[in-house]
């Protein structure tokens, strides 16, 4: 797009055209956020348009190719994420001067972890709807490199992920474990292999499924012995490929227990391929809390009273 203008001021409208922007993005497409928006799809494609002169930059691509943001649209999107969150948070700061619990509350949640005996999640949700029903929970399932950083950027006001390395710049709330195990699924040649058959030698050799950014997964295998020929982003995706019968990958128990059940996975030699992962609430060490966000904080200890004497500020 030729000729770049200076935004200047930013106005009522640019943020107008800023929340339709972050709508089609979140949504994956302008036909998709007709119903998000509720309003046509020429409409939002004027809003964008109207956007993209205000800015002086093309923000994406769209057609029978598809949509996809540009690299100034994807720098754009993420500036605007920043923006709104950081209006969320003096909207808390304001209401917080008239004891008011309101606005909306971003939070983001590793996945799978619903099935959980030890997770009380919708416990604190429950217990902080009663003391704020007027705030409007946003919740997102993200790996957990995503959840930290988005921590840290404020773009969500509260995270929960496993345990792995700690970071100075957030704050750690102990909530609950999961029993990790190693499976393979029918399909593979271990999987009707009797369980006294079974070597470690053997199942180190078994082409591995392991997640693909630095968590208690990676550093555990690594420990093991055990190296990766395939690479996920998400439980499903390790499941996926174990039940494929060409891998093995390691799968929360409570997630596992239902194919377990069905007699399509099994758990190998479980005293030695596994570990525990601790789940921790996380929120920015500085600026501390709003009271919105420590509300649901408490509530989140409170829900899991097993965790509570580790569960503090600073916990490094």
């Amino acid at each position: 797009m030729a000729g770049k203008a200076l935004l200047g001021n930013v106005t009522d409208n640019d943020l107008r055209l800023l929340r339709v922007f972050r709508a089609v993005v979140a949504c994956g497409g302008f036909a998709a956020a007709e119903l998000e928006l509720n309003i046509n799809r020429s409409t939002i494609s004027r809003h964008i348009k109207d956007l993209e002169t205000r800015l002086g930059v093309t923000l994406c691509r769209r057609g029978r190719g598809g949509f996809a943001l540009t690299v100034e649209g994807e720098q754009v999107y993420d500036s605007a994420l920043k923006m709104m969150a950081a209006m969320e948070d003096f909207k808390h700061e304001v209401d917080e001067l008239h004891q008011q619990l309101t606005g909306s509350l971003a939070i983001a949640i590793f996945d799978k972890t619903a099935t959980n005996p030890q997770c009380f999640i919708n416990r604190a949700f429950a217990a902080f709807d009663e003391l704020a029903p007027e705030v409007r929970p946003e919740i997102h399932v993200e790996p957990i490199n995503a959840i930290e950083r988005g921590v840290m950027e404020g773009r969500y006001h509260l995270g929960i992920i496993p345990n792995h390395r700690p970071s100075s710049s957030l704050d750690y709330y102990k909530l609950f474990e999961e029993q990790m195990y190693l499976y393979c699924a029918v399909g593979h040649p271990l999987f009707d292999t009797p369980a006294g058959a079974l070597s470690e030698v053997g199942i180190r050799d078994c082409r591995y499924v392991g997640i693909g950014y630095h968590s208690p997964n990676m550093e555990v295998t690594r420990q093991l012995g055990q190296q990766r020929h395939a690479t996920a982003y998400d439980q499903e995706a390790v499941a996926h490929l174990v039940l494929s019968g060409k891998y093995v990958g390691y799968l929360p128990e409570h997630y596992a227990d239902t194919f377990v059940a069905k007699g399509v996975m099994r758990p190998l030699l479980p005293k030695v391929f596994q570990y525990v992962c601790e789940f921790s609430a996380i929120v920015r060490h500085s600026p501390p809390p709003n009271r919105v966000v420590q509300t649901l904080l408490d509530a989140l200890v409170s829900a899991h009273p097993g965790r509570a004497d580790f569960s503090r500020p600073g916990n490094r």
